[in-house]
């Protein structure tokens, strides 16, 4: 198997395990409230994250100071982006959430230029344009289609921009599983907190199952997204993360039965187009440089 073909398929790994881990806690969600599945989730990912970052000697502070202020910036836009992010996915179709969040390559393109000064041809910045009028197809800003839930799909978007603009910043000399642990920490620290001010609910064990296999899936996605960037071209590559609609297409169908309607799914296929020539757009310019 070649490299690219690894790394394809890595890619589209990591897109099933996170889109798994959807899946599950949107199901558990019908049964713990929202805070308490967090900190469960969260108590269980922080032991795996942990252990993995102690086994590759990954774990460690000895890092600029300055980076310590992103990470800590960062783990506060990750927590604002998982929080909006499952409020949207309990109340909203698998497949349309993931749908908004695949305009994500294209917000942190455009966010680039607006605070960092890169510059963009006019072919992107129509892709952009038309990405955005995909995502508008799919939240449909209307008395008809709109649902408030679809602002919170929104906020969760510009949260994880702001996330990966701010990782752009961060120096090579902070390690990736040490932003994450932290990441984790902060996310499960906030649910452990709120639940114990809401009080715990009594778990079942089927729900209880789902959100420690979602902490596992969370945590095989990682695996995998740490891996892909070690194999292939990451102009091959990088497209398959868009398989992460195919997957939620096909859960949502059979595990919720919802199915997107012509509108929502013409809005994710220009999203997705649009994103996709934007990536291809970056590579070549990349091997033009």
């Amino acid at each position: 198997m070649t490299p690219n073909a690894k790394g394809a398929l890595l890619m589209m790994g990591s897109m099933a395990a996170f889109t798994f881990n959807d899946a599950l806690i949107k199901a558990a969600g019908a049964e713990i409230p929202l805070f308490q599945m967090v900190a469960m989730r969260g108590t269980l990912a922080t032991i795996l994250v942990y252990l993995l970052a102690r086994h590759l000697g990954a774990l460690h502070l000895d890092f600029p100071r300055h980076d310590k202020w992103l990470v800590a910036a960062r783990c506060l836009a990750e927590l604002s982006a998982t929080i909006f992010f499952l409020i949207a996915l309990l109340h909203m179709p698998l497949a349309n959430v993931t749908a908004v969040l695949q305009v994500l390559p294209l917000t942190v393109t455009l966010g680039a230029v607006l605070f960092f000064g890169e510059h963009i041809g006019w072919r992107r910045i129509l892709a952009i344009a038309m990405g955005f009028a995909g995502m508008l197809l799919i939240v449909r800003p209307g008395p008809d289609g709109f649902s408030v839930y679809a602002i919170y799909a929104l906020i969760a978007v510009a949260s994880v921009t702001v996330r990966d603009l701010i990782t752009r910043r961060m120096s090579i000399h902070v390690p990736s599983l040490t932003v994450t642990l932290a990441t984790t920490v902060t996310i499960t620290l906030t649910g452990i907190v709120v639940t114990a001010v809401s009080g715990w609910e009594p778990v079942q064990a089927g729900a209880g199952l789902m959100v420690a296999s979602a902490a596992v899936f969370v945590l095989a996605g990682y695996l995998c997204s740490v891996m892909v960037m070690r194999v292939g071209d990451v102009g091959f590559v990088a497209p398959f993360r868009y398989s992460s609609l195919i997957w939620a297409l096909g859960l949502g169908w059979v595990v919720f039965g919802d199915w997107p309607d012509t509108v929502t799914m013409f809005g994710a296929t220009l999203v997705v187009g649009a994103g996709m020539f934007t990536l291809f757009r970056e590579r070549s310019r990349q091997v033009a440089e």
